[in-house]
């Protein structure tokens, strides 16, 4: 069974993988390590999800925008 990728595909999962690695390195690492306890720890990471979905959503956001308005600045 082979898979027939487009590039399209390609570089959606080559983005994701970016920020997952972004996400880990700059935001869940960090958060996790200012924490001495288990349970502190924990909620730091769930704490940080937020910020992954509010930074997720602003990119949507803007790339919707940028798509939307295209046709009147190209």
């Amino acid at each position: 069974m082979s898979l027939d990728l487009t590039t399209t595909e390609l570089a959606i999962a080559l983005a994701a993988g970016i920020v997952g690695a972004g996400y880990v390195a700059f935001i869940l690492a960090p958060a996790v390590r200012a924490y001495g306890r288990l349970w502190e720890r924990i909620a730091a990471g769930i704490l940080t999800l937020y910020i992954l979905g509010v930074l997720v959503g602003a990119g949507a956001v803007i790339g919707l925008a940028i798509v939307w308005s295209y046709d009147q600045y190209a």
